[in-house]
């Protein structure tokens, strides 16, 4: 008859991580923010390309992001 009690989204985690289709989460590499001069390129190389959560911490994340 009612509505069951919905979960809220945590906001700031879903703008940080994207999940795919087989249920992995994708987020994007930190330090490529500031101070870049000081990073060697390899560094900078490396941190361009986007990650992937480990498996432990997935189940964690997705009851932040319900819904995603």
């Amino acid at each position: 008859m009612g509505v069951k009690n919905k979960i809220k989204t945590h906001k700031a985690t879903a703008k940080r991580v994207s999940f795919t289709k087989t249920g992995k989460v994708k987020y994007t590499r930190q330090n490529r923010r500031h101070q870049v001069h000081l990073k060697d390129s390899k560094r900078m190389r490396r941190l361009k390309k986007g990650a992937y959560l480990s498996e432990a911490n997935v189940g964690a994340i997705k009851k932040l992001v319900p819904y995603a």
